[in-house]
């Protein structure tokens, strides 16, 4: 039998799904992408995984108001029992508690797709029905997204675009990547990848002369083909590494005073805050090195041959994600500002080169493939990373970006797409926040942390089982998604969901707009296809690219540079800060009054880090980083994410001093703990890892042994991570600013109960009082 053939896409890649007999029995990867992504090989293995959520299905104890578990029991019900609970409940919260006794939770990776994209969807379901709690920025660069207005008018250097590899190509002599440029994190991207072409990029830079110098804890962080410099600095100390930088720069001329002068404003402070002036501690080298460990000159080295030649400066989105994160992209930025490159070809900065795929890929400025949204009524957000302090603390005040706002009191959490008990921090705080909702209503195609701590789940199809149009802004391509094959069980796709509820509750032609599913593949599209006419780029109409199954935008005429326009004419082309300049300097944020956010890039010590007192308690700095075998904990049950594992469990990568001083061997069971919790891991011995340092990729499905804070057991590293805000400034994740200790695991090794679905019992659900 000849397999039927479908074109999609995923966050990882394009693809054409071969389906024979109903189901996918493989996917071949797009015939333009050089680098196809192995996480393609998942995707049969997980939409016909036992794990499948097949039927609407309740929680057993709910109605008592026992605690979610996540080893609880469900019992299946039909769809017209889930959706009339579920409209219940809704109408009886928004009745009792108003729009702001419900949080609509999701974090957007559920779907390539635009059309069945659920963050979208189910903030317009509960927009449309009178609002709800909504969440503002994300966990991946959340303190940035608050920061970068204050200093340069925007963040679309971390969202958007940046000088392109054409342009640093062509000009720049050495690239300094803190954080590194990571292609196992640009094979991914949301709203899909076309061509996966980080590699492609890298090697020619290498044939082009270029250095790159990766200033991480991690050799792995620029791949060895690049020949890279190794500048291995200690976690969370880049901001001290820059500031010693740029001490060498304004102490022996090398900086650029007519830049600092006529594009940037508040030089003169910081340059008195680097020789000492202000607080009587001169940034220099020296003084750098007794932080971040690397030598003085290292440091004076990297300062001088950055102001030699055309250098371009970028950082992971990681760095910020840490305590004080905003302040290592605040001092790239007043770095790159005092070699004086900013809006030159092939020098200046950026951010996530390294950090997910479309960075620096030339691309003519259009939208990616998009549905608008309605106003939320209820004007309610809370920053992301601050879930459990709204659960744990309703009307508590906190501190974000100049204002003081108060927690909602929320009764009813409704999530679809994502995975909190992945994403955020302190899993175990997170548990004990998520007992405090009356009612969580969770939409899943898999039995996944989330679903198990549910109280109402209904079963969500998988892209293959829809018909749906992906895309992003940082991909030149734009794809059709076929439905491949039959909803797997009684899964029906989100859109679908939120229509049946909606009609329960009154507004179901408004939610529709009496649109069906390729009708808004269609209206998705022609979006896009009118906004390409307005800049005199021509799309074939939605029949032709439909049938084709993608269309491949065209090259723009010229290379981007960020800023350009701005250097050449700062008057005519101000940035939207106060000053129209570049603020080194911030009054804004200085009228904040924030210790934890002075007005001008700064060295701030997290309270974890190697040079906190008492950090030989817990001696190991852990960095969490994107798994290079799944995205975030996508498809962690599948053949490519499980091939991964040591001894059952997620890999925690140690130098071989600090394995050896533990007596450690490649493949040993350990226990990876601190004072907020413990996972399992299998040791990896790894000479690229900084000595002092613990590296786990996040995602692993989080499998709790027992209540009351026993062991997880699948290595999630977000059981050891602390949930604090990044600032008062910013209140973005802090993940990566945790120690930890190692030690072998000694004891009975605990059930996993995450790779099999929950126990059932078929019965009757009974209505909530």
């Amino acid at each position: 039998m000849t397999p039927e053939r479908y074109p999609s896409l995923a966050h990882w890649g394009a693809f054409t799904a071969l389906v024979e007999n109903g189901k996918v029995v493989r996917c071949e990867a797009f015939d333009r992408d050089p680098a196809p992504s192995p996480l393609l090989a998942s995707i049969p293995a997980m939409v016909h995984s036992p794990l499948r959520v097949e039927r609407p299905a309740v929680r057993d104890g709910w109605r008592e108001g026992k605690p979610r578990t996540g080893h609880d029991a469900f019992h299946e019900v039909s769809w017209d029992e889930a959706l009339d609970l579920v409209a219940s409940e809704i109408a009886r919260v928004r009745e009792k508690h108003g729009p702001t006794g419900i949080f609509g939770g999701s974090y957007g990776w559920s779907s390539a797709g635009r059309v069945h994209h659920a963050r979208t969807l189910v903030r317009r379901f509960l927009f449309l029905g009178g609002g709800c709690v909504d969440q503002l920025s994300n966990y991946s660069f959340g303190a940035a997204q608050f920061l970068l207005p204050h200093v340069i008018g925007t963040f679309q250097p971390v969202a958007g675009r940046v000088t392109d590899w054409p342009s640093l190509l062509k000009h720049t002599r050495t690239i300094v990547a803190f954080g590194g440029l990571a292609p196992k994190n640009a094979q991914v991207g949301s709203g899909g990848v076309g061509a996966h072409v980080l590699e492609q990029w890298l090697r020619r830079a290498r044939a082009a002369g270029i250095r790159i110098v990766n200033v991480s804890p991690l050799k792995s962080d620029v791949p060895d083909f690049c020949d890279a410099e190794w500048v291995p600095v200690r976690p969370n100390t880049d901001t001290a590494s820059m500031l010693g930088m740029a001490h060498t720069l304004l102490t022996e001329g090398l900086h650029d005073q007519d830049f600092v002068t006529s594009h940037c404003s508040g030089f003169d402070t910081f340059a008195d805050y680097l020789i000492g002036r202000a607080d009587g501690v001169e940034k220099s080298a020296g003084w750098a090195e007794s932080i971040c460990g690397v030598p003085a000159e290292t440091i004076r080295d990297l300062a001088r041959r950055s102001a030699a030649a055309p250098t371009y400066l970028t950082a992971a989105w990681s760095l910020q994600r840490a305590e004080h994160g905003e302040q290592p992209f605040w001092a790239l930025i007043a770095l790159a500002a005092m070699l004086g490159g900013i809006g030159r070809p092939g020098e200046g900065f950026g951010f996530g080169h390294g950090s997910m795929h479309g960075t620096g890929v030339p691309r003519v400025p259009l939208p990616g493939p998009d549905t608008p949204l309605p106003k939320n009524p209820a004007s309610c957000t809370i920053p992301v990373a601050r879930i459990a302090d709204m659960l744990l603390d309703p009307g508590g005040a906190y501190d974000f970006n100049g204002k003081t706002y108060t927690y909602p009191d929320v009764r009813l959490v409704y999530w679809a797409g994502g995975n909190p008990f992945h994403h955020h921090q302190d899993l175990s705080r997170l548990e004990r926040a998520w007992q405090k909702p009356e009612t969580v209503i969770v939409h899943e195609p898999w039995w996944t942390p989330t679903a198990r701590r549910a109280d109402i789940v209904l079963p969500a199809t998988t892209a293959l089982e829809r018909n749906d149009v992906g895309g992003s802004s940082r991909d030149p391509y734009v794809f059709a998604m076929h439905r491949a094959i039959a909803p797997v069980g009684e899964a029906r796709n989100d859109r679908d969901i939120f229509a049946g509820l909606a009609d329960r509750l009154g507004y179901g032609d408004a939610y529709t707009e009496g649109l069906d599913e390729m009708d808004c593949c269609r209206l998705v599209y022609e979006r896009l296809r009118e906004a390409a006419a307005a800049r005199a780029v021509e799309l074939p109409a939605f029949q032709q690219f439909w049938a084709e199954g993608f269309v491949a935008l065209p090259k723009p005429d010229e290379d981007f540079v960020l800023f350009e326009a701005f250097r050449r004419d700062p008057e005519k082309h101000r940035l939207a800060t106060p000053s129209g300049k570049i603020e080194i300097v911030s009054a804004t944020v200085a009228g904040f009054g924030y210790d934890d956010a002075p007005a001008h890039p700064a060295w701030l010590p997290p309270q974890e880090w190697l040079g906190a007192a008492g950090a030989e308690r817990f001696p190991l700095h852990l960095i969490t980083h994107q798994p290079a075998r799944r995205l975030h904990s996508q498809a962690d049950p599948g053949p490519v994410s499980q091939a991964g594992k040591v001894a059952g469990r997620e890999p925690v990568r140690l130098s071989p001093r600090d394995a050896a001083a533990r007596n450690l061997s490649d493949g040993d069971l350990v226990r990876v703990f601190n004072d907020r919790g413990a996972c399992l891991a299998g040791v990896v011995i790894d000479s690229g890892v900084r000595e002092g340092v613990a590296v786990i990729a996040t995602g692993a499905w989080f499998d709790r042994a027992e209540q009351n804070g026993a062991l997880e057991v699948s290595g999630n590293p977000n059981v050891l991570t602390r949930d604090v805000g990044t600032s008062r400034l910013a209140q973005g994740s802090s993940a990566q600013s945790t120690l930890v200790e190692v030690e072998r695991f000694v004891g009975r090794l605990p059930a996993s109960r995450v790779l099999a679905p929950p126990a059932f019992a078929r019965t009757e659900a009974p209505a909530r009082a």
